[in-house]
């Protein structure tokens, strides 16, 4: 890969990390939404998913540094807010369906400028992307066929996901 190709990819993996960050952001706001209207599992579910992207941002940041780039460290775009609890899966569903269309271009445009690690990352992050996309979607589709009965059966659930581990809190 000449350095032409290799400032392309760091190009790309930049553009998906500001991405995954933007995603970070929303879904906490989301997370932290759901949790205040006792909507526990959702909370809790959307909250993995947050933590899935962080980890998706880390590993596009690691490559990018792999590469001798500056991993960037701004939101692709702003956190949408004030959703109406009804909009927010098929909102994210839509994001998830978007990441999965650009990073297979990237993955695409990866192996064409020779680095078929950055290629192999981002198609990992796709196979994460459709899992967040399948349980968007499918909470969007029990909202749309069962409404208020399916609120009612999530009000109260267990949002716990246990102790976070990291640094300071080691589990």
């Amino acid at each position: 890969m000449n350095e032409e190709q290799k400032n392309k990819v760091i190009e790309l993996l930049n553009k998906a990390m500001a991405m995954e960050l933007q995603s970070v952001h929303q879904y906490m706001h989301q997370h932290f939404k759901l949790d205040d209207m006792d909507y526990g599992e959702l909370a809790k579910n959307v909250k993995l998913i947050a933590i899935d992207e962080m980890r998706h941002a880390e590993s596009l940041g690691e490559r990018i540094k792999e590469l001798g780039g500056d991993p960037i460290s701004e939101p692709a775009g702003p956190i949408i807010k004030g959703q109406d609890l009804k909009e927010i899966f098929s909102f994210d569903a839509g994001e998830e369906e978007d990441a999965i269309k650009t990073y297979t271009e990237f993955a695409k445009l990866c192996r064409e400028y020779g680095d078929a690690l950055s290629a192999v990352l981002f198609e990992g992050i796709i196979e994460h992307e459709q899992e967040h996309y399948n349980y968007f979607n499918n909470v969007d589709t029990h909202l749309d066929n069962l409404g208020d009965v399916y609120l009612a059966r999530m009000a109260g659930t267990d949002g716990d996901i246990g102790k976070p581990k990291g640094f300071v809190v080691k589990g």
